[in-house]
């Protein structure tokens, strides 16, 4: 029971399926997923790795579950606990790169843009380009979602790929599982996951960009206090 309620409110194991990810995640290894701050209202951020639900029709067809019992009742087991994901859920893994209220771009061979701002992506797989295999924007991400692509650029079928689809690639946070905070396995390739520093440069905030100089003194002590619950959130 203990075992369940972390799974359920606190941390949950999930396997990495694919290359999508690499170099920061490798296939085969074990994340460890913070499920407890959405909890407290807490919302995606730029550059955070998470799990979400697939949003529809990104995962196309299923792999059929193993019939073997043995291997099925192991799996429902470990899973029940955490310690591997689901067979009948479908989660992929990204990285956040705009949020709702974000224009977010990228042309030629990049680099992406967030509000203008340009992206400095040093976890990009050793010899991608930043969206040479699939240019797009500017796009407006609504209010409520994300913009996600994976790090290996030319091996993830991420946003960039599914703006036909509901939602114009873009993904509601109601389908965030949570924050990848941790590789926990294998051991070899234990590392955190902590959000780059380029997603903190001056200006990228589309909010606080567009407040005019008589109004930015007046919004300093909410925006202070949303500073003050962003730490507070990743702490948490």
């Amino acid at each position: 029971m203990l075992a369940w309620l972390i799974k359920t409110f606190l941390l949950q194991a999930f396997s990495i399926p694919s290359a999508s990810m690499e170099n920061t995640l490798r296939v085969g290894d074990r994340v460890l997923v913070d499920k407890l701050t959405p909890w407290f209202g807490s919302e995606p951020e730029r550059g955070e790795v998470v799990v979400f639900h697939d949003p529809g029709g990104w995962l196309g067809e299923t792999i059929p579950a193993s019939t073997n019992p043995v291997t099925t009742t192991i799996q429902k087991g470990l899973s029940f606990v955490g310690l591997m994901p689901s067979a009948e859920e479908k989660d992929l893994i990204k990285r956040v790169i705009a949020v709702g209220g974000d224009t977010v771009e990228c042309k030629g061979t990049g680099p992406v843009k967030v509000n203008g701002k340009a992206l400095d992506e040093p976890y990009i797989y050793p010899g991608n380009t930043p969206c040479g295999d699939r240019p797009f924007g500017p796009i407006k991400v609504p209010e409520g979602r994300i913009w996600v692509m994976g790090d290996h650029r030319q091996d993830s079928l991420d946003s960039r790929y599914h703006q036909n689809l509901p939602g114009n690639g873009t993904v509601s946070v109601d389908e965030v599982v949570g924050r990848a905070i941790v590789v926990a396995w294998p051991i070899g390739n234990w590392a955190t996951l902590p959000i780059p520093g380029t997603f903190d440069q001056p200006g990228i905030n589309a909010a606080a960009a567009g407040l005019p100089a008589a109004g930015a003194m007046a919004g300093a002590v909410p925006l202070a206090l949303w500073r003050r619950r962003r730490l507070v959130n990743r702490a948490g």
